[in-house]
């Protein structure tokens, strides 16, 4: 089985640390890069082709979800997760609406949760 490549994004340094440990301790997966904001994000995506985008909602520039919709319209889009402190009935059909393959609660991340929703979303 390939090796998932995990693009990390999040304005909060010390979440892309605890998400690089996270999927670091993974195998199978493995941190190809970490960006800080939407725009940075979409560019990442371009040169690095990860299978899988961990996206913040809140962040600097334009948000989450925009940098989800402008990663799924290009071609060979990654599976992007969302991921942030707000519960998902907080965020409606947005989540849905932006091409979000899912979402996990801060709160909740880790290496199980990780798994299941790659499980549901792009094995």
């Amino acid at each position: 089985m390939p090796e998932v490549q995990v693009l990390i994004v999040d304005d909060y340094e010390p979440f892309r640390r605890a998400a690089a440990g996270v999927v670091g301790y993974l195998a199978g997966f493995r941190v190809v890069g970490c960006v800080s904001t939407g725009e940075e994000s979409v560019r990442a995506v371009v040169t690095l082709r990860p299978d899988l985008v961990l996206m913040d909602v809140n962040l600097p520039g334009f948000d989450g979800m925009e940098a989800t919709r402008q990663i799924r319209a290009l071609p060979d889009a990654p599976v992007v997760l969302l991921v942030s402190t707000h519960e998902p009935g907080d965020l409606g059909e947005e989540v849905r609406r932006c091409g979000a393959s899912g979402y996990i609660t801060k709160s909740s991340f880790g290496a199980d949760r990780l798994l299941d929703a790659w499980g549901v979303a792009g094995a």
